[in-house]
């Protein structure tokens, strides 16, 4: 009888303890996004449209740099009034092109409006996926190396990634 009542509280001191433990796990983000085509296809948008949009403001730059070197051979020819009217201009123009660089590349400029429109959505689904996964396997935290955490070593047993696939709908 005690050897029976020492086992029964054992298991329930084990059990108790087991409840306590937490569990961990981590995914790659990276990996994830590179399984979505529709990432691919986001990415090559955003890349395209930051193409002409680089090529529209390197001619801007181009445009303020042919003007300087313009400005510069004519400078000994102008009187006083017109180098500065001619500074004023390239000035003008310099304003111009690092205003249209904000207004595509700055920090809520164009590139950041569109990179949300096309790649939020995609990583919303994926922490809803996370989110998910960590309610039902019960989960206490599950980091993403992807982001640089500085986690030494993990364990791939502990790899969450494909679950989040197969939770989105992207099967191996």
């Amino acid at each position: 009888m005690k050897k029976l009542f020492l086992t029964v509280f054992v298991m329930c001191l084990l059990t108790s303890i087991d409840s306590f433990a937490q569990k961990f796990g981590y995914i790659d983000t990276e990996y994830i996004l590179s399984k979505i085509p529709a990432y691919a296809e986001a990415q090559k948008k955003l890349d395209e449209l930051s193409a002409v949009w680089q090529k529209e403001v390197e001619a801007k730059y181009s445009e303020v740099e042919q003007k300087y070197k313009d400005f510069q051979n004519e400078k000994v020819l102008l009187s006083e009034e017109m180098r500065r009217k001619k500074e004023e201009e390239i000035l003008a123009k310099e304003k111009e092109a690092k205003d249209l660089q904000k207004k595509y590349f700055g920090k809520e400029g164009e590139l950041f409006k569109k990179r949300q429109e096309l790649v939020k959505p995609i990583q919303d689904e994926i922490f809803n996926a996370v989110k998910e996964l960590a309610n039902e396997g019960g989960y206490a935290i599950i980091f993403d190396t992807a982001t640089g955490g500085n986690i030494l070593f993990s364990d791939s047993k502990y790899d969450k990634s494909d679950e989040v696939l197969k939770k989105m709908g992207y099967g191996n």
